[in-house]
């Protein structure tokens, strides 16, 4: 096979076969091709598509180019959840051990955050102690015996997306629908899961912008998921604001807390009941959606969820003792927005938020920069809150001097009005 026929090919619109992309891939992976021929492939993969089955191939593929991790030995169903990434997402520190709680055996690895998107292993860092680095070893044997772990993304799963991913992100083929998907199902297989939900953020804040998108993101790893025999449920949620009141890491970290005391911002709350009900009926551990969010509100209510959220946390050497002190989260400065309006507020945009939590230090510019676990952004009020002049908005924290001209960035992002409008944190659900 010649790697210049394969480009010919799918420039000439003509779908490529399993073996031309298993030889694509595992040549790459292998150092036998050059960046300048895959980089002319991922263009015209870009420019001209891939069907359904190529892409289910591309995912195998990548999958299969480094170790896959096998839980067999356990039994049981393997649970696990993806976020495409957003604005104050902070759902897999309360949906998992959630599940755990309610009998579900979840093994997950999560990314950290980058420019606007905050990173589930970020936000576990903040708290002394824990450790992402578990070995396959202990990771293993933490999810036989607590039914959770939550893990860096190991290095040795999933080499191509890897290779693949920095050169599109030069290249100009990010934005491609069966590279996308491909990239995102090819780490979630590797993980040896039966059962995935994927959550889609639709929204300015998110990766897909528009309903339409999010949708055809969405059947496609659905459909990928089946043809490798898979159980794949997608839910588009909403992402044209912030997802509860707080945007940082140990701010996150206490709202997360509060969610699973029940005491959760609602369209936070909301996103947790859904996606939990979705994975319990794809797990067949319930027959409806009713009949789940009623055993999620009763693991709540009964403090199970935030029992096993602590066992989950001491499991991984996190220092539980913390979340008694109230000093625990103490930013050395604050700033408060005030509002020169009155009305019912609106937020028009989460990327802004995002942005100036990143510039408070909650976020990274480049992978290289440090996380201020202490910086964050705190909603005082937020979309349909009425509001009078003067009131408190939002509260900025850092471990360093503040900024004002981030006032302005954020008061540049919202409105006023005069009744509330319609928010739908879950836009829809597919299966």
């Amino acid at each position: 096979m010649r790697v210049v026929d394969i480009i010919n090919k799918k420039v000439e619109k003509k779908p490529l076969t399993k073996e031309e992309i298993f030889f694509i891939v595992n040549e790459y992976v292998a150092n036998n091709i050059p960046d300048y021929q895959i980089s002319a492939l991922l263009m015209a993969i870009r420019l001209n598509n891939m069907n359904d089955e190529e892409t289910a191939y591309l995912t195998e593929a990548m999958m299969n180019s480094g170790e896959v991790i096998n839980w067999d030995f356990l039994h049981r169903t393997i649970v696990d959840k993806h976020s495409t990434g957003g604005v104050g997402d902070k759902v897999s520190i309360v949906l998992c051990p959630l599940l755990a709680s309610l009998g579900l055996t979840i093994a997950k690895m999560s990314g950290r955050g980058l420019g606007h998107t905050g990173g589930t292993l970020d936000k576990l860092e903040s708290i002394k102690g824990f450790n992402v680095f578990l070995s396959e070893k202990q990771f293993k044997e933490n999810v036989k015996k607590y039914n959770i772990a939550i893990i860096g993304q190991n290095e040795k799963l999933v080499p191509a997306d890897k290779k693949l991913y920095a050169l599109r992100d030069v290249t100009g083929t990010v934005q491609s629908m069966p590279l996308i998907a491909s990239s995102i199902m090819s780490k979630k297989l590797a993980t040896g899961s039966n059962c995935i939900l994927l959550d889609v953020k639709c929204g300015n804040g998110a990766f897909m912008k528009n309903i339409n998108d999010a949708k055809k993101l969405g059947n496609l790893m659905i459909s990928i998921g089946r043809k490798l025999n898979r159980n794949i449920a997608v839910e588009i949620t909403n992402m044209e604001q912030p997802l509860g009141r707080t945007i940082g890491n140990k701010i996150e970290i206490l709202e997360a807390i509060d969610t699973l005391k029940g005491k959760g911002p609602k369209d936070f709350t909301e996103i947790i009941y859904s996606s939990g009900a979705t994975l319990l009926m794809l797990a067949n551990k319930v027959k409806n959606e009713e009949e789940a969010k009623k055993l999620i509100k009763k693991a709540i209510d009964s403090n199970k969820a935030y029992e096993k959220f602590l066992e989950w946390i001491e499991s991984q050497n996190g220092d539980i003792s913390i979340f008694d002190n109230p000093n625990w989260f103490n930013p050395k400065f604050k700033y408060e927005v005030k509002s020169k309006n009155e009305g019912y507020l609106k937020i028009n945009s989460a990327i802004a938020f995002g942005l100036v939590a990143m510039k408070l230090g909650a976020g990274r510019k480049s992978k290289e920069d440090s996380i201020d676990y202490e910086a964050g952004i705190y909603l005082n009020k937020t979309s349909n809150d009425y509001v009078k002049k003067n009131d408190v908005l939002f509260t900025l924290y850092s471990s360093k001097p503040i900024d004002s001209s981030y006032e302005n960035e954020l008061l540049e992002a919202i409105e006023f009005a005069q009744k509330p409008h319609l928010i739908e944190s879950v836009f829809a659900k597919l299966s």
